[in-house]
């Protein structure tokens, strides 16, 4: 049996330029639902990009770690995350 990946993301707005942050377990599929629409808050912010992401053990961690990264509510720390980032 293959083990879940959770992950927590970061998506930006082509439109506004604003920021969307969280989680999910299928990183394409999810995307795919936010560019076609399917996501009540980015449905007018599309098109969208992704520009940060981390693969994380559990739900509950990527749960946690959203909430962390949302609690900052600084546009500044999202952007040093996405400029800090390595794949």
């Amino acid at each position: 049996m293959q083990e879940e990946k959770f992950y927590v993301y970061i998506l930006q707005s082509q439109k506004d330029f604003s920021f969307y942050t969280g989680q999910c377990t299928d990183l394409d599929k999810r995307m795919s639902k936010h560019n076609d629409g399917f996501s009540k808050y980015t449905s007018s912010k599309r098109p969208l990009r992704l520009v940060y992401f981390e693969l994380v053990p559990t739900r509950t961690a990527a749960l946690l770690r959203e909430k962390q990264i949302k609690k900052m509510k600084s546009r500044t720390f999202i952007e040093n995350l996405i400029k800090n980032w390595k794949l």
